[in-house]
């Protein structure tokens, strides 16, 4: 019985390492970038040994990797609870994203060329992002023929996309609530008069 309760006590304490390993490697991430990011910072900073680090994810690549992997899991969940022809719904859900999540998108798409696995991260990030258009806006787009459909979907990718987040909060200034307005007048013209 106490072997066994070792065992176990053991294999929890690696699980919070990993996860502390991981949280670590996406603060630093967040704060400095793929080129900042270092093993060494890393376990310094989860209070392990690089050795550690390399032991449980390998080099750089594979810690970005699972790193990103976990990211992953909460965005799409976040994402997820959008509900489909709900336009103020989509928007409200598009920029609570993009406030807590847009910077950090912004650091992938600058670094994507450093790293494998961070353009790994982003291109599975764009076709994610591209299938929720279509989940999300699908009673707009169910009339349209097949060109006119990709051409709007293309529409809505862009008008969504995190970039013009950007550009509406930081370039322009606007607030979380102008930023909504602002894309729910961009986004109106996209679906007024289509069958909901």
């Amino acid at each position: 019985m106490k072997r066994s309760y070792r065992q176990s006590e053991r294999a929890r304490q690696a699980e919070e390492t990993g996860v502390r390993i991981l949280q670590e490697t996406r603060r630093l991430f967040e704060a400095q970038g793929y080129a900042g990011l270092t093993l060494a910072s890393v376990a310094e900073a989860a209070g392990v040994t690089t050795q550690t680090v390399i032991r449980r994810f390998g080099d750089k690549e594979g810690l970005t990797a699972a790193a990103g992997q976990r990211v992953a899991q909460e965005i799409y969940a976040q994402r997820d609870e959008a509900p489909a022809g709900d336009l103020a719904a989509i928007v409200r859900n598009l920029v609570e994203h993009y406030e807590t999540r847009g910077p950090v998108s912004l650091r992938l798409l600058a670094d994507e060329h450093l790293s494998e696995a961070v353009a790994s991260f982003t291109r599975a990030g764009r076709d994610f992002h591209h299938g929720w258009c279509e989940r999300v806006f699908a009673p707009w787009l169910a009339d349209l023929d097949g060109s006119t459909s990709r051409r709007r979907v293309a529409q809505l990718v862009a008008v969504c996309d995190v970039r013009t987040w950007e550009l509406l909060r930081h370039r322009e200034g606007l607030t979380p609530a102008q930023t909504r307005m602002a894309l729910l007048e961009l986004l109106r013209p996209l679906t007024e008069g289509a069958r909901q």
